[in-house]
């Protein structure tokens, strides 16, 4: 029978394929890992809670997670962690949590999210394990089927003030129209009137400086201060003239006022004071000196107010 048996053609291939069947066990690579859990196993309406989804695959497959655009429904996305990929003893472990949120009623809640593996120029989609979540409800259920008798309260509460941002941009945005209308509309004359407050300002201020140093000549007689005099009367025109006679010489400065005689007058006795050392104890011909250059200073200022409107 043993001998019958060995030489029967079907059980001999029986005994090749139970013969090779070991082999192809130990050739078969491992299976691919896709599971899907939640962290807790109940949640509240609203309550954050992190779904972790992880695929233990070859080191060649290329996976591809799901982002926020997937769909989570029941759920809502709110974040997600990635986690890096992680290669031990050939087998690769990509894990990835994602942070969700229902507002859905049912008691139990469900969700499977599949990943992604590149095949060349296919791609294959699989789904994880379906996971489950129970829903924690903090409101009592009605009994008897009717729904529970509501509470009036018509007592005010107090709320906090906030910024109303838009009335206030629009009022800032009227303001900025109404403002560049007055610009548009008025601004050539507000320069005008700024420039001759200015012109009037600086003119007191000058008038004021330059009896101080006449004042001071007059008690020290220190042609120090004579000097400060004239060096001021020369800057204050060089302002209200825009030009540059605070750098000219006392003949040029006269060539520039084309010979005016109160000029030319006043500048070489300050000159002849000053640079010649012809200093005397009359005290006539130096005011003469300051009250012609303060009296030429006035006419040009009247003579620049009037160019300007004033």
């Amino acid at each position: 029978m043993v001998v019958r048996a060995l030489h029967s053609p079907a059980r001999v291939w029986v005994v090749l394929l139970l013969s090779l069947l070991p082999l192809g066990s130990r050739a078969q690579r491992p299976a691919d890992e896709l599971s899907g859990r939640f962290r807790r196993p109940a949640t509240h309406v609203g309550e954050l809670i992190d779904y972790e989804l992880s695929y233990r695959h070859s080191p060649t497959q290329e996976v591809i997670f799901p982002d926020s655009t997937a769909d989570f429904a029941p759920f809502e996305f709110v974040a997600r962690i990635y986690q890096p990929t992680r290669t031990r003893q050939g087998r690769s472990l990509d894990r990835t949590v994602y942070r969700l949120r229902t507002f859905a009623l049912d008691s139990v809640q469900r969700l499977s999210l599949p990943v992604t593996v590149l095949q060349g120029a296919d791609t294959l989609l699989l789904p994880a394990p379906e996971a489950t979540i129970r829903l924690t409800r903090t409101a009592p259920e009605p009994t008897g089927g009717e729904p529970p008798v509501l509470r009036q309260n018509t007592d005010l509460v107090p709320v906090k003030a906030e910024f109303n941002y838009p009335y206030w941009l629009a009022g800032a945005g009227l303001l900025g129209l109404l403002a560049l209308a007055l610009v548009l509309g008025f601004g050539h004359r507000l320069r005008r009137r700024y420039q001759r407050y200015k012109l009037r300002k600086n003119h007191a201020y000058f008038l004021a400086q330059y009896a101080r140093h006449i004042e001071r000549f007059t008690l020290s007689r220190s042609l120090l201060n004579m000097e400060r005099a004239i060096t001021l009367w020369k800057n204050y025109l060089s302002v209200l003239e825009s030009n540059t006679i605070n750098s000219l010489t006392t003949r040029e400065v006269v060539a520039h006022y084309q010979d005016d005689a109160d000029v030319s007058m006043a500048l070489r006795i300050a000159d002849r004071v000053i640079y010649g050392n012809q200093f005397t104890d009359e005290e006539a011909e130096t005011d003469l000196a300051f009250v012609l250059l303060r009296n030429f200073a006035e006419r040009r200022y009247e003579l620049v107010a009037a160019q300007r409107g004033d």
